[in-house]
């Protein structure tokens, strides 16, 4: 997999030394501070390591089968300085929607959602679970739907 950088060309040390950085999650500002080096061509390069890991991922990726559980969840803050409200927990607050996949023994999956709508989260599900697969989750009417799709 041959993939290439339109910011030219830099020898393998400096290559690996933006690895290293990486790997060790330092913002690109600070490597390239740290690396003499101009920021956009370091945040190059950390887009670059994100695609190939993402492609690793998808290719070692198949669909998951077994018993899966799938849940979503609200992560934020619990409240927001200067607004006041009343304390609110999951829909209808302004927290991140994020969906999960649980294969027992095995994979986890997650994804953040715009919104835990029943065919956002299926959709997600059609494209993750196996159709032989033995799903289990908290009995949330969006889940209702995934008896017709199989």
């Amino acid at each position: 997999m041959q993939l290439q950088i339109r910011y030219g060309k830099l020898s393998g040390d400096k290559v690996g030394k933006i690895l290293k950085h990486f790997v060790v999650d330092v913002e690109v500002s600070k490597t390239a501070e740290l690396l003499n080096m101009n920021r956009k061509i370091v945040d190059g390069y950390y887009g670059l390591f994100c695609e190939l890991i993402y492609r690793q991922q998808k290719q070692e990726f198949a669909k998951l089968t077994g018993i899966i559980e799938i849940d979503e969840s609200y992560f934020g803050a619990r409240r927001i300085r200067g607004l006041h409200v009343k304390l609110k927990r999951g829909r209808g607050t302004r927290k991140q929607p994020v969906f999960g996949i649980y294969q027992r023994n095995g994979w986890v999956y997650t994804e953040v959602v715009p919104n835990c709508s029943g065919a956002t989260l299926q959709t997600i599900i059609e494209h993750i679970v196996s159709v032989n697969a033995e799903v289990n989750s908290d009995g949330w009417r969006g889940y209702d739907g995934l008896v017709d799709v199989g």
